[in-house]
């Protein structure tokens, strides 16, 4: 270590800067102020403490060399970290920016300090490794006589390419949009992820051996069973695709999207590509239903298209602001994030169990990042039904107060409802399993009971040669955690087709996150 008292000389965290609320919703940009390496970036890799049994790298399920890439960053030796953290994780641009560092919740300095600053020292390795040349394609030494089919380029999908290109395989990617990323690129807005990071990783799989065949849908444009039949091994990694929906009255009505209907088309307005849904906030009353990381994304979304404004209801229970008794270290603590979208709103309604903020795009009175006044309190709110005009789009929707009571502790509280303006609602409570009705059709693969593509502890389905990886198996899960599927599962299709292999394989498809289950 370059100083093994680093965490004792420094107890302070500090963070990259962020541009001010009212400046950042004016464009896509990144929302930080400060990028690459900072005047106090060694200082805050140093409070690393070299543990004997280093948690963090268990709490990540790519078991990163924490440790290992801190001091080197401490010390300044950019290639040489870089070299070490992309031993374990091939998008730590990707992970760096949007992964909520489950590492971090089971850094042993977190028992009694602010945990190392795991997440930004890796953005920080990977932006000085690109701005310096290290980031270059590793082409396989040899080439074996062995194909790979991946339907899918998200994080899944992409990690497991690189992996099994590298290891000498023949490897095409199919994607039915018209570039590769998946929910990276159409999921997550340009402001927490550019997608020339994404381009630039594309360009250094092409040059490693990956192939690309956008724009092709396998089950509509090729066949599954045809797919098996060209390539020696298919894997799946399609991600869970099929949104959950709300059993409310009035759903129907025009005007009342999915989420990952409307934020695909913001990041297609600033590529130029052809819109899909062509769903716009401009101008209008929104209603966001769920409050999590894509509740967030749709927030500030629609601030930066110009809507009124802004109401997400979240209905499950507020997470406090410090680890709570139920979640020891070093499980993932479910704590209160505020994300940067809820930063850049107006007035913001919760109580100590729940969430419900408005946001309104023309308050500049937090410009500074801090939560902004006038905080009003107000119990947890349900949406329990829409209202339409003639012309059958929504105007509103009903919320009601739910609480303790005889029916549990969502019971419906008689007497306080109420309506919101709504001329656009966005519903996004999550994913339910993979979209695999052609998959079943055409090449009949089990289910789990989740509605997942079922598989064995290597990754394979019932089918033979057939492997699936990422959300498609797993269930909807994070980017790092889909990385790490991505990897494994490349080992395993390189064990199935060679008979051994030398590729790293983080977890097993049983693994799961070192969290407790969440409580209602």
């Amino acid at each position: 270590m370059s100083d093994p008292r680093g965490f004792l000389k420094v107890r302070t965290r500090r963070e990259l800067a962020e541009r001010p609320a009212a400046e950042r919703v004016a464009d896509w940009f990144d929302v930080h102020s400060e990028h690459g390496a900072q005047p106090w970036t060694a200082a805050q890799a140093s409070r690393c403490m070299d543990c004997g049994t280093p948690f963090c790298m268990t709490g990540c399920p790519l078991g990163n060399i924490i440790p290992e890439f801190n001091d080197l960053v401490s010390q300044g030796k950019w290639e040489d970290a870089y070299h070490r953290l992309s031993l374990t994780n091939n998008f730590p641009e990707v992970t760096g920016r949007v992964c909520p560092a489950p590492c971090e919740h089971a850094c042993v300095l977190a028992i009694h300090q602010p945990a190392t600053t795991i997440k930004n020292d890796e953005l920080t390795i990977i932006d000085q490794a690109f701005e310096l040349g290290y980031v270059t394609p590793m082409p396989p030494q040899r080439l074996t006589d062995m194909t790979v089919a991946i339907v899918g380029s998200g994080p899944a999908g992409l990690a497991c390419a690189q992996q099994l290109t590298r290891a000498g395989h023949t490897v095409v990617v199919y994607e039915r949009d018209d570039a590769p990323g998946g929910l990276m690129r159409y999921g997550i807005p340009n402001f927490k992820l550019d997608k020339h990071l994404i381009d630039k990783r594309v360009e250094q799989m092409t040059a490693e051996g990956t192939r690309f065949r956008l724009n092709t849908e396998i089950g509509k444009d090729i066949s599954w069973d045809d797919l098996r039949s060209r390539y020696d091994a298919v894997i799946v990694a399609i991600g869970s695709g099929v949104p959950r929906d709300v059993a409310i009255p009035g759903r129907e009505l025009e005007g009342i999207h999915f989420a990952m209907d409307f934020l695909p088309d913001t990041t297609r307005r600033l590529s130029g590509s052809p819109l899909k849904h062509d769903i716009s906030a401009q101008g209008r009353h929104v209603v966001v239903i769920g409050g999590g990381d894509t509740g967030s994304d749709c927030l500030g979304s629609c601030l930066r298209q110009g809507a009124k404004d802004v109401t997400v209801l979240q209905i499950n229970d507020r997470e406090p602001v410090e680890r709570p008794e139920g979640h020891p270290w070093p499980t993932y603590a479910r704590t209160y994030q505020k994300t940067t979208s809820m930063a850049e709103g107006g007035t913001y309604l919760y109580d100590t169990d729940s969430v419900a903020f408005s946001a309104a795009p023309t308050d500049a009175s937090h410009a500074d990042g801090d939560e902004p006044a006038g905080v009003a309190i107000e119990p947890r709110l349900e949406a329990s039904g829409f209202l339409a005009d003639a012309e059958h789009h929504v105007t509103g929707v009903k919320v009601v107060t739910v609480g303790p009571g005889a029916d549990g502790p969502r019971t419906r509280q008689p007497g306080t409802e109420r309506i919101l303006p709504a001329d656009l609602v966005l519903i996004s409570i999550g994913f339910a399993h993979p979209d695999t009705a052609s998959l079943l059709d055409q090449m009949p693969v089990e289910l789990d009971t989740r509605g997942n593509v079922a598989r064995d502890d290597q990754f394979a389905t019932t089918q033979e040669g057939v492997f699936v990886c990422g959300d498609a198996g797993r269930g909807q899960s994070l980017v790092v955690w889909a990385i790490a599927e991505g990897r494994s599962c490349a080992a395993a299709v390189d064990r199935y087709l060679n008979g051994s292999t030398e590729l790293s394989s983080p977890i097993a498809a049983t693994d799961r996150p070192m969290a407790l289950p969440r409580t209602r």
